[in-house]
């Protein structure tokens, strides 16, 4: 049933591609420059439908996705961009059923890709040591995917130690990674995964020597991502003049059995 309901956060997209957010309630009004598109115009009614504003604009109203839900949501702290979201998931191997451990949490915009990679047979543990970055995070969870009993938020430094061990994977969005190494070597299954986020090249080379410091961890390795839009029009075909570049390197490694060196 994919009908539009009360309590559903829907995005109204004007001509123009704007969106406005709307949480769907009986009897409200959604108002925008002396327009009005009433509620009980979408609910009940399947996603995707055209409606007419009081003054006969037309918006779309759709559910957003998580990626549209990332960029317009409250935030606590700065979000990870959809595009290293989805490398992440990729590269981290995120998969259903896994023991997913992260740090920080942020606004929690990985937290919910994570949650939907691993399912309901899997598990996040996500540490934060900012109880206003905790709590935004959590509402922003709540609003966009409901409760979700899956989810276990610690307000724990993890630079201090792991105790949710052993782990599948481990994830980290921490100016100082490098602290949580000889950690995650002890947390991390044999064959799991550690993935960080870091914005610097500096970072990034702690980092990394901390990983090849560790007999533990092996096959280590850092890229980023850039990503170009592009504008087709009929023959007029060109990239967009404004990209996102460059927002993140990310750094991957495997964890090794002990009898194993790298």
């Amino acid at each position: 049933m994919n009908d539009l309901r009360a309590g559903d956060r829907v995005h109204l997209i004007s001509p123009k591609g704007r969106r406005y957010t709307v949480v769907l309630r009986p009897g409200g009004i959604f108002q925008f420059s002396g327009e009005r598109v009433p509620h009980d115009d979408l609910i009940g009614r399947p996603e995707g439908i055209t409606v007419r504003s009081s003054r006969g604009r037309e918006f779309v109203a759709l559910r957003p996705t998580l990626a549209e839900n990332v960029l317009k949501m409250p935030r606590g702290a700065q979000v990870i961009y959809p595009k290293d979201l989805a490398l992440i998931l990729m590269w981290a191997d995120i998969y259903p059923g896994a023991k997913v451990l992260e740090a920080g949490i942020g606004s929690g915009a990985l937290t919910m890709a994570l949650l939907r990679s691993v399912g309901e047979k899997g598990s996040v543990i996500s540490y934060e040591i900012r109880e206003d970055f905790a709590a935004r995070a959590q509402e922003n969870i709540l609003q966009f995917m409901g409760p979700v009993p899956n989810l276990v938020v610690r307000l724990k430094n993890i630079y201090e130690g792991i105790e949710d061990g052993p782990v599948d994977r481990l994830l980290l969005d921490l100016p100082e990674p490098w602290h949580v190494v000889p950690h995650a070597a002890k947390a991390l299954r044999p064959g799991g995964i550690f993935l960080c986020l870091l914005p610097t090249v500096p970072q990034v080379q702690q980092v990394v020597a901390a990983l090849r410091a560790e007999p533990r961890f092996g096959f280590i390795e850092t890229f980023e991502t850039l990503l170009r839009t592009w504008n087709i029009d009929g023959r007029s075909v060109r990239p967009d003049h404004r990209m996102v570049a460059h927002s993140a390197f990310l750094t991957v490694a495997r964890c090794l059995s002990p009898s194993e060196p790298a």
